[in-house]
């Protein structure tokens, strides 16, 4: 998927998918629990807690 296309999935904008991804900012705890739940990963893994994708 491209940026637009996961800030449209997210509810976000661009710029601010973006920065998630370059680290600048981060979601919030609904938004961690969407990416998560949109990936099928643990949050712990998202949040580097854990290096097991899997739930």
């Amino acid at each position: 998927m491209t940026q637009r296309e996961m800030a449209e999935a997210c509810g976000v904008k661009p710029r601010t998918y973006q920065d998630y991804e370059y680290n600048k900012s981060y979601p919030t705890v609904a938004g961690l629990i969407f990416l998560a739940d949109f990936f099928n990963v643990s949050t712990d893994y998202l949040l580097g807690r854990s290096n097991r994708r899997e739930l």
